[in-house]
């Protein structure tokens, strides 16, 4: 697998990280509307949320969103030696599996990072920027699968 550009992933990460949870909130709410599914997965006290906009508005989603926010901060901090972040997703990566998250909802969380990065740099997110973020996902997601692979 080719490795990132880490100039591209850098610079267009600036403006998504100056305001993650707002960013953050866009990237999981399409990430509903794809798969709503997923929904039921985020519990807290028991409690099911109603809907998305019931979920994204809780205290303890904006937390686990601010979370992810500085997972792929920390894939972009990296960006250029992944594997030092290797037993961290492949931990992650179990954590998600023990939940019920199934390694194919990745795809579609892929889609939707991909639609928060265009929505919030709109025509700066050039075909190569996006080639980028896949590549770095990609490589995110293929250490985080350890997590479902091997105990």
């Amino acid at each position: 697998m080719e490795r990132p550009e880490p100039e591209l992933i850098r610079q267009s990460w600036q403006a998504v990280s100056r305001s993650p949870l707002e960013h953050g909130t866009v990237l999981f709410a399409r990430l509903f509307a794809l798969e709503p599914d997923l929904l039921p997965l985020f519990q807290y006290n028991g409690r099911q949320f109603s809907s998305p906009e019931d979920c994204l508005s809780s205290p303890e989603f904006l937390d686990h969103i601010r979370k992810v926010m500085l997972v792929i901060d920390a894939a972009v901090t990296n960006v250029e030696d992944l594997s030092s972040l290797e037993e961290y997703l492949a931990g992650l990566g179990k954590k998600h599996r023990a939940v019920g998250v199934k390694l194919s909802s990745f795809s579609t969380v892929g889609e939707s990072l991909l639609y928060m990065l265009e929505s919030c740099l709109g025509p700066s997110f050039t075909p190569a920027t996006r080639a980028a973020w896949s590549q770095l996902y990609g490589a995110v997601v293929q250490a985080m699968s350890r997590g479902w692979d091997g105990e």
